[in-house]
């Protein structure tokens, strides 16, 4: 019964640190275009790296 008082503030905690960092990332736009990476991952023009020969 006493590891309850240990537990719950420790979750209520854990959720809003996991709260508080959903937010942020909303705040900073992270989700603002997610189509955008995975047609510029399709769409980039593939050229070949020009290694120095050794």
């Amino acid at each position: 019964m006493t590891d309850f008082f240990y537990l719950i503030p420790i979750s209520i905690i854990l959720g809003l640190l996991g709260l508080l960092v959903f937010l942020w990332t909303l705040r900073n736009g992270q989700y603002d275009d997610l189509d955008g990476a995975s047609e510029r991952l399709l769409y980039e023009d593939d050229q070949p790296r020009h290694d120095p020969l050794p």
